[in-house]
């Protein structure tokens, strides 16, 4: 197959095994995209900082010692992971070393298996043990396209035309990476002491979403004893919590997540690895303002 066309692989697969090649080729490649073009992954001052997230998981994981090695180099982890999932997006879509991608790919999945996901409780609600499965699947699903013949081997043979296509893997994934940088969100800012809302619009018993200094989603709260927020990003996978009225709790909506909002945001179910983060916020005059 390393011998083949694009157009070729494709032509040469099943229905199932395209279905599987298309699914997880663009979802890794997403994946790759999401994160290079999320201005706070790679932000040591956001709480969704590639760094924060090993610290948080490292606290739930059953490696969690091993992963306490990587935090003070976290940046360069989250860029290696960044391009990783791209190269294996494209090389899975492309065809090029592709059992050696499907492979990366499993063992990307596994990985986050027991990093991120490993608490989510019932298993189902984690996606990654479903990603693991689809990667074995798809891989039985190649091999099985050879039954009958030599299949060609997991890594290619090291011949110039194999180190050029796994060359253009890499390059692909570095252009994709640049030009998802140059597409960063301006996420909007406010500066300490900024308003966010008048007193008389926000009486005791309150609650809303705004925008946070460093830009992401906060929850702000308005009790008897004052003013309190925290971030509305999940310390999970990083979707956007809500308030539920009737169990007084921030609740994800991905995965099952729930945060007390009144105990210091402290995790009360789901996967989370850490609690919510805390914003200072505070009542200056007629306004709540951050602090």
């Amino acid at each position: 197959m390393a011998r083949n066309s694009i157009a070729e692989s494709w032509r040469q697969n099943n229905l199932a095994t395209r279905i599987l090649r298309a699914a997880l080729g663009f979802t890794w490649f997403y994946g790759g995209w999401q994160k290079a073009s999320d201005p706070t992954f790679l932000d040591k001052a956001s709480p969704n900082y590639i760094g924060a997230q090993i610290q948080g998981y490292s606290k739930s994981s059953p490696i969690g010692f091993f992963l306490r090695h990587f935090v003070e180099h976290a940046t360069q982890v989250g860029v290696l992971v960044m391009l990783t999932e791209f190269a294996i997006g494209i090389a899975v879509l492309t065809g090029i070393w592709l059992q050696a991608a499907i492979i990366g790919g499993a063992l990307v999945s596994f990985g986050l298996w027991i990093t991120v996901t490993w608490h989510a409780y019932p298993y189902f609600l984690g996606s990654d043990t479903a990603y693991l499965v689809m990667w074995i699947a798809l891989f039985a699903l190649i091999r099985q396209q050879y039954a009958g013949r030599r299949a060609p081997k997991v890594v290619p043979i090291a011949e110039r035309r194999e180190f050029v296509r796994l060359l253009g893997v890499g390059v692909g994934a570095v252009i994709a990476a640049m030009g998802a940088s140059k597409l960063q969100k301006s996420l909007p800012k406010s500066a300490a002491g900024a308003e966010i809302v008048k007193l008389a619009k926000f009486p005791v018993g309150s609650t809303m979403t705004y925008t946070a200094p460093d830009g992401n989603a906060a929850v702000l709260f308005r009790t008897a004893a004052g003013v309190f927020a925290y971030s509305a990003v999940c310390t999970h996978q990083g979707c956007v919590v809500s308030y539920n009225s009737s169990s007084k709790t921030l609740d994800c909506p991905c995965h099952g997540g729930q945060f007390d909002p009144y105990n210091g945001g402290a995790v009360l179910g789901g996967p989370p690895p850490a609690p919510l983060p805390k914003y200072s916020v505070a009542i200056k005059g007629d306004a709540i303002v951050s602090a």
